[in-house]
């Protein structure tokens, strides 16, 4: 029988390939798009990581969700750092939400109040897939904008407290195989990790109609 981390992996796939494929990452990484919306794209990660990291601390004593609570991982220091650089100082004035977004971040925020297992599936697939694919876009953002390696504009990428990934994500996969759900459970949590992902496609729908490249 599959680990539990086998399964959320597995059952995500299809909805992972369409987030990572839509049509603003492709302009985006393809070089089609300007710096603005590389920072617009900022923004909407700021509201998303907010509601998680809000929700953390309260969290850090559950048993299920708590064991994922590693303040190694927080991003919302780096975002808003990255944020000052591209937008300047005076950055949240000029901050704004997609409705995509704010329905997201609402979610994630309903999840971390009411439903620990739900929280889990927005952490997993949040950082989770920053830890990975992430580096792809900081590698490109670098290139393609000339953010200083590893620096300003790109530090929400850098994972400077996790020095050695691989094994980390090892660590975070035996952590969702011990979970303590039973069955029904593990399904609901499967469930979430799939409308996090459909949430997250939805972001790039609307940076897409904001930002569409004409043919």
């Amino acid at each position: 029988m599959d680990s539990f981390s086998t399964v959320i992996r597995t059952a995500s796939h299809e909805q992972h390939v369409e987030a990572e494929t839509s049509t603003f990452m492709s302009d985006l990484l393809g070089g089609r798009l300007g710096v603005d919306a590389y920072a617009r794209y900022t923004e909407q990660l700021w509201f998303v990581y907010e509601a998680l990291e809000a929700g953390a601390e309260r969290l850090a004593a559950d048993p299920v969700a708590g064991p994922f609570i590693r303040p190694e991982l927080f991003r919302l220091s780096a975002l808003e750092r990255d944020l000052a650089h591209l937008r300047g100082p005076e950055w949240r004035t000029g901050l704004s939400a997609l409705p995509a977004t704010q329905a997201y971040a609402d979610r994630v925020r309903e999840c971390a109040a009411q439903w620990p297992g739900g929280y889990v599936a927005h952490h997993y697939t949040r950082y989770l897939g920053d830890l990975s694919g992430g580096q792809i876009i900081r590698d490109k953002a670098e290139r393609t904008w000339g953010f200083e390696r590893k620096g300003d504009g790109v530090r929400f990428y850098v994972f400077e407290e996790i020095g050695n990934p691989a094994a980390f994500k090892r660590g975070y996969r035996e952590l969702l195989d011990a979970v303590p759900a039973d069955e029904l459970e593990k399904q609901r949590i499967v469930g979430e990790c799939k409308r996090a992902f459909a949430l997250n496609t939805g972001v790039f729908r609307g940076l897409g109609e904001e930002f569409a490249v004409s043919a």
